[in-house]
């Protein structure tokens, strides 16, 4: 772990004075220019490690400036806090004091979260970080524990998914800058929630990545689907490191987040002893060590990996937990019957009773889409390690026109879809709007200024989807019109058979949290079993409580011969009530072994949660 951490970028101490530190060890000469208020240009002298400095007097915050490289060039700061002219523009200097009212807020254990992923720019009308402080009761109310940002680090444009981001360090200025963001957290943590910010240390966006200039940044040995891949192990990457933990440290410090999503670590080459992603773990371990508080790492990874989650006495990575594809990929294909792309590697419901068992469904199986074989058995590490979704970002945004599932799926099966997630031992993402079934789709949008870079983005989407058979053409990714049209409709969550969904979603949250036998993440203290065509049974325990759920994948009815357990069991849900916009349960309110029916009909996408008295 990197024992003394530097503190980059503009670091404003108060009393007109600011420090400068940039991390450039392959340039001759550096310096602060100072353009506003007035133009200034400050030498900075550089030490041994390749760190360059210089203390500046009569900075205010607000003050705006690049840094020049050898004597010619003026560029952006790499560790910029806000860029308020865009990602071509002078950095801002900025104060990180805060009138923080959280001293008190900790976090619930991770096993007890329920996450909703949200972008910032399409969540509210306005776009912006304030502007979703108002719907977080609702969200709280909803069962809602935990807000998971998609990247807000500045992008070119004003809008964008987050993931051609170029200053990690700098809030999105159309979202509200580093100032929103604050003011995000702190409200979030007077309602109860948790914040994750996701973070992205694979790559850095084709627009505005001055980084590329330096030279140590990158490295040319790995390739990832972005270009060269970010330098973990090469010449020079003890400062890219430095660079990377200490963004990691800044996010969780300085704007009290509570956790970081790690986008798509696969896609992180790091062949050192120590892997960047275990030195995140330790020091992110000092920081909880330091402030007396939790803080969390979760990851993203299709590599069906537990190392990720393994603790370093095991030879694991020891983040907190990780994403399982595997469960959204078996859920997903059973419900549409969808098998393109990596889709072909899935379509069973017993793979789906499978991904209850365990997290992975590949774990060291063939893979036919990879025509390998692919993962490992996860079996020692425990379910809350493990985050599962129906949608997310990815998997409806990556769809040539955005579907969401309410535009795949009948009004029963979203309940089904629901319930898949919801009962499961896993911890459960939620994906913004599925709460209701917000009709307008999900889509990838940009706001690029190279015409070249434009055009460039539309063939590769045509291509990416082109492996997926899509049926349409996909909306350009560069109009606005594409933006607004997947801003949610907030409204239609409290009318009508949305609102219906909404509030199934939140009895399933409810029943969650209160019946220790779905509250309790636990693979061994579960069996999931496939009892007739289309029929899944969900059986879980934990301290005497005893819970059983019936889930029906056929687009018909089921009639099945049912046997939960000894004892009387009471009907905690049933999919088909009015309530929940069902035409009306024909299910028992209870049932005693021995005396139940012979059978049961289950109707089409049925879902019947039993528990024992």
């Amino acid at each position: 772990m990197l024992m003394n951490p530097i503190k980059l970028g503009a670091d404003y101490r108060g009393d007109h004075q600011c420090a400068f530190t940039l991390w450039a060890p392959l340039l001759k000469q550096a310096a602060v220019h100072l353009i506003s208020p007035e133009d200034r240009l400050i030498p900075m002298t550089r030490d041994a490690g390749g760190y360059w400095r210089a203390t500046v007097t009569g900075v205010e915050p607000g003050a705006l400036y690049f840094y020049r490289w050898d004597g010619e060039t003026d560029r952006p700061d790499p560790v910029s806090h806000s860029q308020p002219q865009g990602v071509h523009g002078p950095s801002r200097v900025v104060d990180q004091a805060f009138a923080w009212s959280d001293a008190g807020w900790r976090p619930l254990p991770l096993p007890q979260w329920v996450m909703y992923e949200l972008h910032v720019g399409t969540f509210t009308p306005e776009g912006t970080f304030d502007a979703i402080i108002p719907r977080l009761p609702e969200l709280r109310e909803l069962g809602v524990n935990a807000l998971e940002l998609l990247p807000v680090a500045q992008c070119p444009g004003d809008r964008n998914w987050g993931y051609d981001g170029v200053y990690p360090w700098a809030a999105q200025h159309s979202y509200g800058g580093i100032e929103g963001l604050k003011r995000l957290v702190d409200a979030c943590h007077r309602e109860g929630l948790a914040v994750i910010m996701d973070v992205v240390y694979n790559h850095l966006g084709p627009e505005g990545n001055y980084l590329w200039g330096l030279g140590t940044y990158f490295t040319s040995q790995y390739r990832t689907p972005w270009g060269d891949a970010v330098n973990y192990d090469g010449p020079h990457s003890p400062g890219v490191r430095e660079y990377v933990v200490g963004n990691a440290l800044y996010w969780l410090e300085t704007c009290h987040c509570d956790a970081l999503r790690l986008d798509a670590v696969h896609a992180i080459y790091d062949f050192g002893a120590r892997h960047i992603l275990a030195e995140l773990a330790q020091a992110v371990a000092a920081c909880e060590q330091r402030l007396g508080r939790s803080f969390y790492l979760i990851a993203e990874s299709d590599l069906n990996d537990p190392r990720i989650v393994r603790a370093a006495t095991m030879g694991g990575y020891g983040l907190d937990a990780q994403w399982s594809d595997d469960f959204h990929h078996a859920l997903h294909t059973v419900l549409t019957g969808e098998r393109h792309g990596y889709y072909q590697d899935f379509g069973t419901l017993e793979q789906l009773a499978q991904a209850y068992r365990r997290p992975f469904v590949y774990a060291w199986d063939y893979s036919p889409h990879r025509q390998r074989f692919h993962g490992d058995d996860p079996a020692d590490c425990p379910a809350w390690r493990f985050v599962v979704c129906s949608q997310n970002h990815d998997q409806v945004g990556n769809r040539a026109l955005g579907d969401r599932f309410s535009g795949l799926l009948p009004f029963p099966a979203l309940k089904l879809a629901a319930a898949a997630v919801l009962l499961s031992p896993y911890l459960p993402l939620l994906f913004m709007g599925e709460e209701y079934g917000e009709p307008h789709p999900f889509l990838y949008f940009i706001s690029h200024s190279d015409p070249a870079l434009i055009e460039g983005v539309r063939e590769g989407r045509k291509k990416e989807f082109a492996a997926f058979h899509a049926a349409g053409e996909a909306p350009d990714p560069q109009s606005e019109v594409t933006f607004q049209s997947s801003k949610l409709q907030w409204e239609l969550g409290k009318i009508g058979r949305s609102g219906q969904l909404r509030a199934f979603y939140r009895e399933l949250l409810r029943l969650r949290r209160e019946l220790s036998a779905l509250a309790q993440l636990d693979n061994a203290s579960l069996t999931a079993t496939v009892i007739a065509p289309g029929v899944l049974e969900l059986q879980r325990w934990c301290d005497g409580n005893r819970v059983v759920a019936w889930l029906n994948f056929a687009a018909a009815p089921a009639t099945v011969t049912v046997e939960p357990g000894v004892g009387q069991w009471n009907r905690q849900l049933d999919a088909a009530d009015p309530a929940w916009g069902g035409e009306g349960s024909t299910l028992p309110v209870q049932m005693t072994n021995g005396v139940i029916p012979s059978a049961l009909t289950f109707p089409p996408y049925a879902v019947a949660v039993y528990a024992a008295a």
